[in-house]
Parts: C-alpha cells; structure tokens; sequence
C-alpha cells in the first residue's frame, strides 16, 4: 500500500544537524514501507517561539527537504502570536520554496482571532493546516488546542483544509468535535494504540476524512501503523487513510509547484 506520513518531527531522532537528523528518521521509515513524510519544527522546540526561533526552526526543516526532496514535504512552523513573521514565513517557505503545509502548535488557542489571516494566506496558497489538538485529563498547557477549538476556526474557513493533530489524544471525544466540519481530517497519531479508535473514526467521519500520521520520532512508525493495519476496516479503506486521503489533499499544492508524484 502507497504510505504517506502526515505528522513527523525531528524529536527522538539521534544527530546534530537537520541532514543526519532526516537521514535517521528515513531509515525507520523505510524499514516500515513509509514512501514519504511531512516533517515539521526544527531540531529544538519552544512553546512559544519567538520569530527568530521560528525561522531558525523553519531553516532547518528546509535543509532536510533539500537533502531528501523526493521523501519529505516540509509544513512551515508558524504562531498566531506573531502574525506578520509569520506571513512572512508562509510566503519564504511556501511561496518562494518548497513547503506545501502549515504547522500550528501550542502558542495560543486556534479559536484565536489572531489565526485568520495565516489562514486566509495559507489558502490563497494552496496550503494544508497540520494544528496540534489535545484533550488532557491534567489540563492543557495555556494556549493548546482542542478538537473543539479547531472546528470554531474550521467554521470561520470552509475553504480551508485542516488536519486535527492527535484528533485531540481522546479518539472518542475529537472525533465528535470535528464530526460536522467536513474540512478537518482526523490526523491519528501520537497516542496508544487501542482497539478499536480507528474503526471509530472511520465510523464516524468516513475513511476519506481519516488520516495516517506518526509523531516519528517522538513515537515509533511501527506503533502507529498498527492503528490502521489492525483495524477491523475494509482494505479500501486502509489504502485511504495510509496514503491515499493525504496523497488527494495535497494534489492542489503538489500541481502548483509542479512536482510530480
């Protein structure tokens, strides 16, 4: 089956620079059957980066898909707290380079006014928004997302498409945040597996709405493939959410650039 990974890092990956670091993580990948990864933020991580740290972590990003342009598509790093840095980036990254997504993390809130004009740039360019959403039963760090969160945004943006990062941890409640806003995808990666989570997600977005994804390499490739390859699913079904449904979503931006895949 055609794998596409929609979530990676460079996290729990062994090397100093982004080269060593991205030849590592495709290693893993290629033991798996992964064909190709979209790989967001840089080698370090802050919760809230200020601009130079965005585009440090940006840089670094852009050295990997340099290194390896027929594995990675790279999601520009941005936050809400810095809006023109961050439409800055979009056009460096996106418009003028190779970057074909958006990655929000824990900043601020998504439901923030402040994510309306990223969001209108990202789709004047033709760009899929990866946002982290988590439902935590310790409670959230200040400006992390939930699956409720993103689909107030998504509302504000029907043109725009949206991967829920994590579908929020908690397959049960995310799912059913994001159910009626048909331009989320549930993005599954980054928790346990568990029986049955996928079959739920499928059940209650569509296949065509269900998204394979890592968090390689804070977690394993081998552990989330597990999710969709032991799912009670139709085999149609596994090909959409291991590749396909990621593969349909970036056609648009792929055609623009004119790469071919």
């Amino acid at each position: 089956m055609l794998i596409w990974d929609a979530h990676t890092h460079f996290s729990g990956v062994t090397g100093d620079t982004p080269e060593e670091r991205i030849g590592n993580l495709l290693r893993f990948a290629d033991r798996m059957g992964v064909e190709r990864i979209c790989l967001s933020m840089g080698l370090n991580w802050s919760h809230d980066p200020a601009p130079d740290e965005l585009r440090k972590s940006n840089d670094e990003v852009l050295r990997a898909l340099k290194h390896f342009p027929d594995r990675v598509f790279g999601f520009v790093y941005l936050s809400p707290k810095h809006v023109e840095t961050s439409l800055a980036e979009l056009d460096r990254c996106v418009r003028d380079d190779p970057m074909v997504g958006v990655k929000l993390w824990v900043a601020q809130r998504c439901n923030a006014p402040e994510l309306d004009p990223i969001v209108r740039r990202a789709v004047e360019l033709k760009a899929i928004i990866l946002q982290h959403t988590y439902v935590k039963t310790t409670g959230n760090l200040p400006g992390e997302s939930t699956p409720t969160d993103l689909a107030e945004l998504a509302r504000r943006h029907p043109d725009a498409t949206f991967l829920c990062g994590h579908t929020g941890g908690n397959v049960e409640l995310g799912v059913r945040a994001i159910r009626d806003c048909k331009n989320i995808y549930a993005d599954l990666c980054g928790s346990d597996p568990r029986s049955g989570m996928t079959e739920l997600a499928v059940r209650e977005l569509g296949a065509e709405r269900v998204l394979y994804g890592s968090d390689a390499g804070g977690r394993s490739f081998a552990s989330q493939l597990a999710k969709v390859y032991g799912a009670e699913i139709s085999e149609s079904a596994k090909k959409k959410i291991l590749g396909e449904n990621l593969k349909r979503l970036l056609m648009p931006i792929l055609k623009e650039k004119g790469v071919k895949v």
